[in-house]
């Protein structure tokens, strides 16, 4: 049975509530920008998970990042490495040594929270009324595991799980999985098994919002602090993600889930069931996506299929124009 999406407390007009779950990375750093900047929009919480690159680093990214946008946020560090295999599946390639590489990071004003991260989601989601809190996890999903396994009631109060990874036709790590979903396979299974609502946002859906010269352009005229951050993280995330992915543009794959989280009719998406390979030799990591419910199986999941590319830059640039 699919489970019903919460209802928002507060009617209309209430602020939307997300808690990003991020690993930083260019793509994470962007999202935040972008959430910083949308009116209407209330950042719960950030917490860092190592992903992109290791836990130290991400979350160094993710203190400086938030003082760019000028945040006053609960910034905390969650788990160093996945659930089971023992090891954090960085990529320097793509992000660099820093995983921001790029940007000249400023001394963070923001103040690292001393609580673990996984808290921090559990208390967040447990204070909260529910369904007003949003799950936007855009890297390894172990921190989203792990509070389940914490906290299994969070599950019947959270708004719904947006996520970035996996896919339904392809991966990026290897032909079958893509990189959030393959760094911790365990917790990904976890997080799609549990009684709430998940969005896969996938390479399906992310490979749609490329950052062309043309947005490149945008980015570059505002002039302004934020605008200037993002033109020298895509000035090293372009020619890197060219070199190892092949794309002329790269890819923002991050910023689609926190999209799809606060305006939901930018990304079209499908009903669908997702089972994550647990064992598969040459399939580990791959999000085995049924959207036509073979075999009985409940659609009990959405699937992103489709993206509004030009509103999606215009709400994109729109929001970090309004940043400092």
């Amino acid at each position: 049975m699919t489970p019903a999406p919460a209802s928002r407390a507060g009617g209309p007009g209430a602020p939307v509530r997300v808690l990003l779950d991020v690993d930083p990375g260019h793509d994470d750093a962007l999202a935040i920008l972008v959430a910083a900047g949308l009116p209407g929009l209330e950042i719960a919480a950030i917490t860092t998970v190592g992903g992109n690159q290791t836990l130290e680093k991400v979350t160094r990214n993710a203190l400086a990042v938030a003082t760019v946008a000028g945040l006053e946020t609960v910034v905390a560090a969650g788990c160093d490495r996945p659930l089971v295999t023992g090891a954090v599946l960085t990529d320097p390639e793509t992000h660099g040594a820093s995983g921001l590489d790029g940007p000249e990071l400023p001394e963070p004003t923001v103040r690292l929270d001393p609580r673990h991260g996984v808290d921090v989601i559990v208390e967040t989601v447990m204070a909260a009324e529910p369904g007003t809190v949003t799950l936007v996890p855009t890297g390894p999903l172990t921190n989203i595991a792990t509070a389940l396994r914490r906290q299994p009631a969070i599950a019947d109060r959270v708004a719904e799980v947006v996520l970035m990874g996996g896919g339904y036709s392809k991966g990026n790590v290897t032909p079958a999985a893509e990189f959030n979903i393959y760094t911790d396979p365990e917790a990904a299974h976890i997080v799609f098994s549990a009684p709430w609502r998940v969005t896969m946002v996938g390479l399906d859906l992310t490979h749609q919002a490329l950052a062309t010269p043309d947005v490149h352009q945008r980015f570059r005229a505002m002039g302004t602090r934020a605008g200037r951050f993002v033109v020298d993280m895509l000035d090293f995330f372009g020619p890197a993600y060219r070199a190892k992915q092949g794309f002329d543009s790269p890819p923002v794959h991050d910023v689609c889930a926190l999209v799809r989280a606060v305006a939901p009719d930018i990304v079209t998406v499908r009903p669908g069931h997702v089972d994550v390979e647990l064992h598969g030799q040459h399939t580990r990591g791959m999000t085995v996506t049924d959207l036509r419910g073979r075999e009985g199986r409940d659609l009990d999941h959405l699937v992103a299929t489709e993206l509004d590319v030009p509103r999606f830059w215009d709400l994109v640039t729109g929001a970090v124009a309004r940043l400092p």
